[in-house]
């Protein structure tokens, strides 16, 4: 959706990077790849990386949640995308996402069956500019606008 408008790249988990055929197409956009064994480290890389991909004309999608779940929980959402927007002084643009379609695997979990029945929601937000000391005011923001959206969506 994002990608013929302009450059994108995602954040990923460095194991996604070498799974069969998934692998190829998440490393054909140049992902900022993470080990997710050091959280120190792994902020270090989102933000150099980040900046420079920024910097270089491209946007950066981050998915703040672990893993992906049924319930939308604010206190588990991290600010590491508030935080690179800061850094590269961009605005950061709020993006809701049901992806119920795609389920957990039962063996692995980040690759479970697709049900092509079931829609898939999404929804940008205005950008939001990173103006506060600390971007606590921004990251609600962003809850606020997730929660929002995906309200309406939780019957499906």
């Amino acid at each position: 959706m994002v990608r013929p408008r302009r450059k994108v790249t995602v954040v990923v988990k460095k194991s996604l990077t070498t799974f069969p055929i998934f692998g190829c197409i998440i490393t054909s956009c140049d992902p900022i790849a993470l080990d997710r064994v050091n959280p120190r480290e792994d902020l270090t890389t989102v933000l150099s990386e980040g900046v420079q991909k920024l910097n270089d004309g491209y946007s950066v999608v981050i998915f703040p949640q672990s893993t992906r779940t049924d319930v939308f929980d604010p206190q588990k959402f991290n600010s590491i995308a508030v935080k690179l927007a800061k850094r590269a002084g961009v605005p950061v643009i709020p993006l809701a996402l049901k992806t119920n379609a795609w389920s957990r695997g039962k063996y692995l979990k980040d690759f479970g069956p697709l049900d092509p029945k079931k829609p898939v929601h999404f929804s940008f937000g205005v950008p939001i500019p990173i103006t506060s000391k600390n971007g606590r005011e921004e990251q609600a923001q962003l809850c606020t606008y997730i929660q929002e959206k995906l309200r309406p969506w939780t019957s499906f």
